[in-house]
């Protein structure tokens, strides 16, 4: 069974709040082997403790599939990236490094790529991906197009990210603010920017620290 077309993903960064309750979630869904498929990274540890849930984008041309020597991962008809299939799969790690979003991760003791495959196993008979089910901020929303735009009035879903020359598009939404959407979301155009100026008061732990003076 599909999962239905008028359900859809989304990712809401600016209100994680960093709890992992959706890492310890996604555990319990029955095709993971007690492994989470999601994970929190953080926007900028040396600024700010802002948290954002790391889950797959399920691409429309998955990068991960396009570079698996031996087809071990497949795309459904309804647009889920699953995990590689365990009898082909040689964990050349192939797809750890191509994924744009860094999301295939290689469980070297099963010789095995597992990744979030939107809990298939729930989602294609009608239920919710375990890690929207405990979102308690809902930085994670499963749902219609017209729920998110009631429930996130001054937000856009964006389904388009760039990564230099290559274009992707995503069944996995990120919300951005409403007032000015981008086209596509710039994920290196981040790379070229200045750092941010940083007005912190000097560290008292350092001030006994003692630096040796070059000699000469």
């Amino acid at each position: 069974m599909p999962v239905p077309e008028h359900l859809e993903f989304f990712i809401d960064p600016s209100r994680c709040i960093g709890c992992q309750a959706c890492v310890q979630a996604c555990r319990e869904c029955d095709s993971h082997k007690g492994q989470t498929m999601i994970q929190l990274d953080y926007i900028d540890r040396s600024l700010s403790t802002q948290t954002v849930p790391v889950v797959c984008m399920h691409c429309d041309v998955p990068t991960c599939a396009e570079v698996c020597p031996a087809d071990a991962i497949k795309r459904t008809e309804d647009g889920i990236v699953q995990t590689a299939r365990k009898p082909r799969c040689i964990a050349c790690n192939n797809c750890v490094l191509a994924c744009p979003f860094g999301v295939p991760k290689m469980q070297t003791s099963m010789n095995l790529m597992m990744k979030c495959d939107l809990c298939y196993d729930r989602t294609s008979v009608g239920l919710m991906p375990m890690c929207a089910t405990v979102c308690p901020s809902q930085a994670l929303h499963y749902g219609t197009r017209e729920e998110i735009e009631r429930l996130r009035p001054r937000s856009t879903p964006i389904d388009t990210f760039q990564f230099g020359a290559q274009v992707i598009h995503t069944r996995v939404r990120m919300m951005v603010p409403r007032n000015t959407p981008p086209a596509a979301i710039d994920v290196t155009g981040a790379f070229d920017l200045a750092p941010a100026p940083q007005d912190m008061a000097p560290d008292p732990m350092l001030a006994n620290l003692y630096v040796e003076e070059p000699v000469g």
